[in-house]
């Protein structure tokens, strides 16, 4: 039976030679995640089911991204009960305030690899797709019981392919290519189907920009995003010292969809005329190219968070910064997703960059991305962000907009003041 890569991770890891869309499995994950926003009600309700050990403490990641550092009193007080939680638990992988961002931190630390299946409390664990995964966020109930058991039921989802062909611009990068598919299926366009990432651009893509795309994949209703792991996934966990030897390998480059296999449908982007790609307020989904917005002032620029604050995204950011200076009237923040991506920032003088054209560089949060803290919008104000959302008062008051881009969009328009195409600046 010919399947996609994601019902054969499923297959699997449910223990059966095969599964179909629509048919629900009770499968072993190989990890589970949760933070400081769904944890405390996941901690909660494992000790109201009479739990008293975790199935596995070393397959349990607990990170303190969203809050933290603590913004308050409230923050202080779940974070410690989530922190004392791990410690009862002796939880290996747990990552306290200002370690990272839990969706860069994850891909990076090389204990993901292609094929697994990785459950966790926050929506964006879709994001680990971009190694061939499957990844998909879960409710704190459904967390807490996978927790105590060590397994979860999933239905298997219907899967769409998108095909992007083309050879992409030199400003183009993995969110302009999630951006313009939620741009043509909307918000609820994959909804519970895993959106499976291919073509010969996706090829061209750094594992960077292809772990971008499949973290916005629940922006269309996706129920996971993945990309087929291909060498440079090889290549890539390997340098961040993932146990990928020969046999490894192989494996993970025999993880792919079957010739045959059943989709929902398949969508062809063209890359080559793609221009970048902005989603004006409020919904991921109105998505335009950026000149078609070249007149919209903006107060503040986020570059940063679980999609687009990793070593590539501040790159292309400082690409475009290095010389420039930005505007006195937008405030700038800048947000390495990790400590480790802000050490190799700072060994390749990106900092040094970033403040020297007058932008903040703060420690990593998630705070900006949910209005939680640092850098929350007034009324009426616009920011230019490479988050992944922009619904109404995400970002601070109700009458704040949003607007969501790359971030080489996102650095020009920190210096025109104005949304701004990179070669504007």
């Amino acid at each position: 039976m010919a399947m996609t890569i994601t019902e054969k991770i499923l297959a699997k890891h449910a223990g059966t030679e095969s599964v179909r869309p629509g048919e629900i499995v009770q499968v072993r994950p190989d990890w589970l995640m949760t933070n400081d926003i769904s944890g405390p009600i996941a901690v909660d309700v494992f000790k109201s089911m009479g739990a008293k050990r975790v199935f596995d403490p070393e397959r349990i990641f607990i990170l303190l991204d969203h809050f933290t550092p603590n913004k308050d009193m409230n923050a202080a007080k779940v974070g410690g009960k989530v922190r004392r939680f791990a410690q009862e638990q002796n939880i290996t992988h747990f990552y306290d305030a200002g370690y990272g961002i839990e969706h860069v931190v994850l891909p990076e630390s090389g204990l993901i690899r292609p094929g697994d299946v990785v459950i966790g409390g926050d929506s964006h664990t879709v994001t680990y797709g971009g190694l061939g995964a499957f990844s998909t966020g879960v409710g704190s109930t459904d967390l807490a019981g996978a927790m105590a058991l060590g397994e979860i039921w999933l239905k298997v989802p219907e899967t769409i392919r998108f095909e992007y062909v083309g050879q992409p611009g030199p400003w183009i990068g993995g969110k302009d290519f999630i951006l313009a598919a939620i741009g043509r299926v909307g918000v609820s366009g994959a909804l519970y189907c895993a959106m499976e990432f291919g073509g010969e651009a996706v090829r061209s893509m750094a594992i960077d920009d292809r772990l971008t795309m499949c973290n916005m994949a629940i922006e269309a209703g996706g129920k996971s995003g993945i990309v087929e792991p291909d060498e440079a996934t090889i290549e890539w966990l390997r340098a961040v010292g993932a146990d990928m030897d020969e046999a490894a390998a192989e494996a993970a480059l025999a993880l792919r969809s079957d010739e045959g296999c059943t989709y929902r449908s398949v969508i062809t982007i063209d890359a080559g005329k793609m221009e970048p790609q902005v989603a004006a307020p409020h919904l991921p989904s109105n998505v335009k190219p950026v000149s078609e917005l070249r007149d919209v002032a903006i107060d503040q620029v986020i570059i940063g968070s679980c999609t687009n604050g990793r070593i590539g995204d501040l790159r292309t950011a400082a690409k475009v910064l290095k010389g420039r200076r930005v505007n006195k009237w937008v405030r700038t923040l800048v947000i390495p997703g990790s400590q480790k991506v802000f050490k190799q920032a700072l060994k390749e003088g990106l900092i040094d960059v970033f403040v020297d054209a007058g932008a903040i560089v703060t420690c990593p949060t998630c705070g900006p991305c949910f209005g939680g803290h640092t850098g929350a919008l007034d009324a009426g104000e616009r920011c230019v962000s490479t988050t992944n959302r922009n619904f109404v008062g995400r970002m601070g008051h109700e009458t704040s907009e949003v607007y969501l881009a790359g971030p080489a969009v996102a650095a020009a328009s920190a210096v025109a003041g104005r949304i701004a195409h990179p070669e504007e600046v």
